[in-house]
């Protein structure tokens, strides 16, 4: 076919005249400074904050910092092939991350990529790890029990689905065992579970996975891992991506947990981030933002109201003190954004009272809301006993003659203390939680021994679910006690007593 030179010349008017450029100039830009994990690059003016960029050896950064003349980048991985003069290329995508049921039971980096060896990830669904936390409209109040497993905590800190609860304490005080028991114990119970592990060695990832495993959790729980030996951008980001993947759950109707394991490493990272940026320090040296970081990834956490499917997505931060100091900046500002907090003690721990709550500190504002009636008839004077007990306790220290109300307050209290014990990785259900603490209420526990609390309590369980299944199953499934059911709790509880003490005698 003969094309004449007009319409040649035509033809190719036509197409510059809708010729897009696809790759604009300020789309690429120049690395001027790289180091540290950070780099600054010229030229990129359209970029946005938390963007993702690509370097030319194809490692990815996020900008972080958007200044008049270059912008400041975070570079997600290894620096050591990024050059000065080398090119950097806009996305034009926000830092993102891969959500869906793909990832039960899987163990990612703060990229969501997998790091479990199990093969690749095939959902296609991505979520952008930032966003703005639903509103006060979009939510429901908290109403239905998140059970721990735990006796201390049900029976006296409880914690509902939707609420924040920090754990707070030392270091080597047993925060993560009690994060760890609470995932434990929400088989069958149709909660997801994300666990978020910062700045931890990757060995004691392992041995929590492993663990998880055993107790046939990983089926229903998601890892997030930015280790010690990762660059501080990717322990910056971990909690918000495994924000992002509990979310797209929450949204679709489902029940989340999630453990942020723990927020003192994270803002250390952005500390460290932030001071490499250039931003200025302010107390102890963290950027003046500092609250806003944890303050938009715990407000993220909530329940939502029965139009939007009525999903929930209950957030368990850690804090780690320093000598028992909760005055310091970081944990003040995270005390002040959660609904309560579990705080541990070192000498409880040290003296074996395990885990180590102290109930006196602790406090749950909105759990009690959504607590069992069952529960709550038989804890409601638990608090006030023991703090009656560690008052009467000290005071006990400077003479040794006690009337005969006090010696009974003192010998009820310590049997409360040693029934709140509790071995780790053994989380109870809320019927045996019951019928603990009913037992020890109301002095069935009296003609035992306090160190031999804890053997008994082994056998009315076993006899409790040998011989009245039928009575805990009534008890979980009204959720409340009747005249019947308390009439069963003496008969069952009696019977085990009677026999126990009858194979001690003969002993």
């Amino acid at each position: 076919m003969d094309l004449k030179p007009q319409e040649i010349s035509a033809l190719i008017k036509e197409r510059i005249k809708h010729y897009e450029d696809k790759i604009e100039a300020d789309d690429i830009g120049r690395v001027i400074t790289v180091g540290d994990g950070i780099a600054l690059a010229q030229g990129l003016d359209k970029a946005m904050a938390s963007e993702l960029v690509e370097f030319e050896d194809g490692t990815m950064g996020m900008i972080l910092n958007l200044e008049e003349e270059s912008v400041g980048i975070v570079i997600l991985g290894s620096d050591k092939n990024i050059k000065e003069g080398q090119s950097v290329k806009r996305t034009k995508q926000i830092a993102e991350v891969k959500v869906g049921e793909e990832l039960l039971g899987r163990v990612v980096n703060a990229l969501g990529e997998p790091i479990d060896g199990l093969g690749p990830i095939t959902s296609d669904k991505y979520r952008p790890i930032e966003r703005v936390a639903p509103g006060v409209m979009t939510r429901k109040s908290v109403h239905q029990p998140l059970m721990t497993g735990l006796k201390v905590i049900d029976s006296m800190i409880p914690i509902g689905k939707g609420q924040r609860e920090l754990i707070i304490g030392d270091r080597q005080t047993g925060k993560t065992a009690i994060a760890i028991d609470t995932i434990l114990n929400q088989r069958g119970q149709n909660v997801r579970c994300i666990y978020v592990a910062i700045g931890q060695k990757a060995s004691t990832v392992a041995q929590l996975v492993e663990k998880l495993k055993q107790g046939g959790a990983m089926e229903y729980t998601t890892v997030v891992v930015a280790t010690a030996s990762e660059s501080a951008p990717m322990q910056y980001i971990a909690p918000y991506a495994g924000c992002a993947i509990g979310e797209e759950w929450m949204e679709n109707g489902k029940d989340v947990l999630i453990v942020y394991d723990d927020l003192s490493k994270h803002a250390v990272a952005y500390r460290a981030m932030s001071l490499l940026l250039r931003r200025p320090p302010g107390r102890e040296a963290y950027p003046g933002d500092v609250f806003y970081l944890h303050s938009r990834l715990l407000e993220r956490a909530c329940k939502l109201n029965d139009e939007l499917g009525a999903g929930s997505l209950t957030a368990l931060p850690i804090i780690e003190t320093q000598a028992g100091d909760i005055s310091a900046y970081i944990p003040t500002n995270v005390i002040s954004i959660t609904d309560g907090q579990l705080f541990l003690q070192t000498e409880m721990f040290n003296a074996g009272n395990r885990p180590a709550v102290d109930p006196g500190l602790s406090v749950s504002r909105v759990g009690s809301a959504a607590q069992t009636k069952a529960m709550k008839a038989v804890a409601k004077s638990l608090k006030l006993e023991l703090a009656q007990y560690n008052e009467l306790l000290s005071f006990t220290q400077f003479g040794s003659d006690l009337d005969p109300v006090t010696q009974k307050t003192i010998d009820h209290g310590a049997r409360l203390q040693a029934i709140l014990k509790q071995p780790q990785y053994s989380p109870l259900t809320m019927p045996l939680q019951v019928v603990s603490i009913y037992a020890v209420e109301n002095g069935f526990m009296d003609k035992i021994d306090v160190e031999q609390i804890s053997d008994f309590e082994k056998a009315l369980h076993r006899d409790m679910q040998a011989k009245h299944a039928d009575l805990l199953n009534a008890i979980e499934e009204k959720g409340a006690l009747d005249d019947t059911l308390i009439e069963g709790l003496k008969a069952g509880i009696t019977e085990s007593l009677n026999d126990y003490l009858m194979i001690n005698g003969a002993q």
